[in-house]
Parts: structure tokens; C-alpha cells; sequence
């Protein structure tokens, strides 16, 4: 009877230590938030100085975390900007460009053909090997073809679309886009889920919501998770619900702001709630720049900084960004760090415990240094626009390889992506290659880049070998990836996406007829 007590009591003690174990490791392995905003501009946020201070959620986590001024996107357009976020490398990389014509910004459409390649390696892909639970809400814009849906790259959940909420189309020449619950429509935009173009009311912000409360519920306690948090209501036409719809002062855009910074908040609420809120890291940051071609009506601002969207001046691609983690993080803290949405992919992997993929070239940095003590990094930052490196910087110097805002025939329309910044010489309407003479500027004095420094001093020869050297380096080992964004085909379009049958939803789509996608800027 002894020897049967002791064996169970070593059973029990057994049972116990792998119990504790595994609760030691759930501790040590942070659950994830990212919120990927869609064309927020830097000067969105009354952190940043935004007059009319309607974001105090969004100031509340920067006082609680750290801020970050010079936190930069990998692209000036949405698309290659989330595979470079997911990838952890730069869109030259994972084939998110086009050679259809000299730096020129593609992204996915319901035409486009391609998507995020089957050798790409995604956060999720990587985390699900820590024993994650993965799920993105909102917009996943990396293709919308079967083979290049969500599901199909680790994730375990997804609400939300392949595409931008574009329409109402006809169902006719162009299907209205779908929305899914993980991997079946139910429904689609204008349809189903309704945006009032008139007034700007849709509560997709609030379905958006609830639905990442009810994913981080459901996995409080149990598997660590990771939540990519991808809403789209700041990109035009902008949207928000009837709770907020005319409460802005900057408008319909300023009333998508204040909605989100409201969901925000009430996100890291139900985090501190259930006390899981030290052991979840949570960044905020957009994808690109504000759009200042919608502007002011459904565009926001950047801020101090030159042009927007599309481009890759200082608007196009530095964009918002808040770290946050309590008790890990040290509150009110301001980094100086140059960072990179790229980053997230490797910083999430180190939170993780996890290694960088060996057989890919990884453009993303390990920032959690620069959490725990505000380390500065020294690393440069690569403006692609297309197929072309237009610029680089290294410190507080950028050299621009190229310049262009766009052409003159899209100009004299009225597409204007830099309203009322014109700088003679710097927002050109042709692609002016300055190879042989780079344009460089301070962006510590200069941050709207209106001033390059004369090529005649001292500091513009020594900056200029420094940079040079970063460049020649980047390129003498870079392998672009095949492009995806080349092809278009009606064919492909969202026709009958899974789950159609069900709804009574699938469309005819038309013969297959593909083309050179046409990319005007």
C-alpha cells in the first residue's frame, strides 16, 4: 500500500512540475496585438500634435508606453506595406512590386492575378510553432484568390475582406467585394454590410470591435495569441458609426479617428480587465501615410512632413506608432529608433522565443532592446517605390536617388498628392534620377525637406560616402522577389468566392482575358 501511495504521490508531482511548466512558459510568451490603421497620417494623433485633440485613447497608450517619431512603413501604398509587416521584408523581397513600368505603386485590386507567395514566410506561420492562436479582422489586401487568403498563411481566424471597401459595384463588370468569416463569405460590402457613401455611416468599426473583444475573451487563460487588428475605416471613402458620425471637428475624416481611438481604447480596457494586460504587447501604427489626395474631407495629415500617400517623401511613408506593454515597457517613454513596420515581424518572433527563418533575407530589426531600454539601433531605412530605391536614410540625413510626386498629365486632372507643398526642383512631375548627385537633406532641421544641403560643403560629402556605402551594400546582395503585381484579369475578380452557394451570392464571372496591369503612378 506504501509503494502504491509513493508511486502516485510521484505521479501527482510529475503532473504538477509539467503544469508549471507550461504556465512558465505561457508567462513568458506575451500574447500579441497589432493595429495596422489604413492611410493614418503622423499628424492624426494629439501625441503628435494634432490641435484639435480628439484621440485621448491613443495619447493615454503613449503615456503609457513609448512613442516612436521616426517609425517608417516599407512602401508609400497599402499592399506592399502589409507583405512587408507580415514578411518582415522589403516588397522588393516578396514580390509585391511591378516591372510593368519605372517606380510605379501597385497593390492588389479584384483584377490583380497574383498575391503573397506560397515561399513567404508569415508572423503567424511562425508563432503557430510557439503555440499560438492566430487571427486578423479587417483587411488583408495580400491577394484574394484561394490559394492566397489567410487561412491559407497561419492564420486560425479571420473577419473581415481580401480587399478595400471599394463600390457598390453592379455585380455586373465588377462584383461587390465579399466579406468573410474565416474561410466563407458572408456577405458583401454595400449588400450586406453597409457604408452610406452619402453620410459616411457604416458600423464596420464597431463589428470590428466586437469582434476582437470577443477573439481576446475567448483566449484569456488559455493559448498565448496574436491578433492583427487591421480596420480600414481612414481610408477614403471613410466611414464611421452613428455614435460618432458628425462629432469631429476635422469632419467625416476626424469622426473615423475618434472611433478609433474609442475602440482602442476600449481594447486595451478589456486587456487591463481580464488582467492579461502585462503579458500582451500591443503596437499601434498605419500603413502609410495619410492620403492628401482625399484630403481634408476624407484624407488626414502628416503632420510637418512632405506630401503623402503614394510617394516617398517624409508624408508617404513615416507614419504613427505606439508601443505598449505594461510592466515591461516603462511608461512616457519617446525612442528616437528608427523603426519599420518590418520590424514587427522579427520583434513578434523574439517575443515568441523564436528564430528569424534562416533560408530568407530578413530587412526587419529585433526591437525589444529598445523597449527595455530605449537602445538605439543603428539601421537605415529604404524608400521603395515600385522597382526603384528613390532614397535612404541613415541618421538624420536622407538622400533622395529620385524624385517624383506624379506626372503632369495626372496632375493638370487634379490628382495632386503634395496640395500646397510644391518645392521646386524636389516634388517633381517627371522622375528626375539625381543618382550622380543625390538630394540630401537634414531631417532634424528640415524635416519637411524643403532645404537640400549645398553639394559644396563638408557635411554633404561626408554624409553622401556614408549613405553610399549603406546603398551599395543593399544592392550588391539583393535578390528581388518575382513580381506579383504585373498581371490583371477580370476573370479573377470576386465573383464566387467560398460560400457564395450557401448565400446565393456566386456570380458568372467573365472569359478569362488577362492583361499588363496598368499602374498610372
Amino acid at each position: 500500500m506504501a509503494l502504491l501511495y509513493l508511486e502516485s504521490f510521484c505521479i501527482f508531482l510529475s503532473l504538477l512540475n509539467s503544469c508549471s511548466s507550461r504556465l512558465k512558459q505561457n508567462a513568458s510568451t506575451p500574447n500579441i496585438i497589432i493595429m495596422l490603421m489604413d492611410d493614418m497620417g503622423w499628424g492624426d494623433l494629439g501625441v503628435f500634435g494634432q490641435p484639435s485633440k480628439e484621440t485621448p485613447n491613443l495619447d493615454q497608450m503613449a503615456a503609457e508606453g513609448m512613442l516612436f517619431p521616426s517609425f517608417y512603413t516599407a512602401n508609400p501604398l497599402c499592399s506592399p506595406s502589409r507583405a512587408a509587416l507580415l514578411t518582415g521584408r522589403l516588397p522588393i523581397r516578396n514580390g509585391f512590386y511591378t516591372t510593368n513600368a519605372h517606380a510605379r505603386n501597385g497593390y492588389t485590386p479584384q483584377e490583380i492575378m497574383g498575391g503573397i507567395p506560397e515561399n513567404e514566410i508569415l508572423i503567424p506561420e511562425m508563432l503557430k510553432k510557439a503555440g499560438y492562436v492566430n487571427k486578423i479582422i479587417g483587411k488583408w489586401h495580400l491577394g484574394h484568390q484561394p490559394q492566397f487568403l489567410p487561412l491559407r498563411h497561419g492564420f486560425d481566424e479571420w473577419f473581415g475582406s481580401p480587399n478595400c471597401h471599394f463600390g457598390p459595384y453592379n455585380n455586373t463588370f465588377t462584383p461587390n467585394i465579399p466579406v468573410y468569416n474565416n474561410s466563407q463569405m458572408v456577405g458583401r460590402y454595400y449588400e450586406d454590410f453597409k457604408i452610406d457613401l452619402k453620410d459616411g455611416k457604416s458600423n464596420l468599426t464597431q463589428i470590428y470591435l466586437e469582434e476582437a473583444l470577443s477573439f481576446i475573451r475567448r483566449q484569456s487563460g488559455s493559448k498565448p495569441f496574436f491578433l492583427y487588428w487591421a480596420i480600414d475605416s481612414t481610408h477614403a471613402p471613410v466611414y464611421s458609426s452613428e455614435l460618432f458620425h458628425g462629432k469631429s471637428k476635422r469632419g467625416r475624416y476626424g469622426d473615423a479617428v475618434m472611433e478609433i481611438d474609442y475602440s482602442v481604447g476600449k481594447i486595451l480596457q478589456e486587456l487591463k480587465s481580464l488582467g492579461i494586460a502585462e503579458n500582451t504587447f500591443v503596437f499601434f501604427t498605419s500603413d502609410n501615410g495619410a492620403a492628401l489626395i482625399s484630403a481634408p474631407k476624407q484624407g488626414g495629415s502628416n503632420g510637418p512632413f512632405l506630401c503623402g500617400k503614394q510617394t516617398t517623401f517624409e508624408g508617404g511613408m513615416r507614419v504613427p506608432a505606439i508601443a505598449w506593454w505594461p510592466e515591461h515597457i516603462k511608461p512616457g517613454q519617446v525612442s528616437y529608433q528608427l523603426g519599420n513596420v518590418m520590424d514587427l515581424f522579427t520583434t513578434s518572433l523574439s517575443l515568441a522565443g523564436l528564430e528569424v527563418p534562416k533560408d530568407q533575407d530578413i530587412d526587419g530589426i529585433d526591437l525589444t532592446p529598445t523597449f527595455k531600454t530605449n537602445t538605439v539601433i543603428e539601421r537605415p531605412i529604404f524608400y521603395y517605390r515600385g522597382n526603384e530605391l528613390m532614397a535612404v536614410r541613415v541618421g538624420m540625413y536622407k538622400a533622395h536617388y529620385w524624385t517624383w510626386s506624379n506626372s503632369w498629365e495626372e496632375f493638370q486632372m487634379g490628382i495632386d498628392f503634395c496640395p500646397g507643398q510644391n518645392v521646386t526642383g524636389v516634388t517633381t512631375h517627371t522622375q528626375e534620377e539625381h543618382s550622380m548627385q543625390p538630394l540630401l537633406f537634414h531631417l532634424g532641421q528640415d524635416p519637411g525637406e524643403k532645404y537640400p544641403l549645398s553639394v559644396l560643403t563638408s557635411e554633404y560629402q561626408k554624409e553622401l560616402v556614408r549613405i553610399s556605402s549603406v546603398v551599395e551594400q543593399h544592392k550588391k546582395y539583393l535578390i528581388p522577389g518575382l513580381p506579383q503585381l504585373n498581371m490583371c484579369d477580370r476573370a479573377v475578380m470576386n465573383w464566387a468566392p467560398p460560400g457564395c452557394e450557401a448565400l446565393g451570392k456566386c456570380l458568372t464571372p467573365p472569359k478569362s482575358e488577362p492583361w499588363k496591369c496598368v499602374w498610372p503612378h
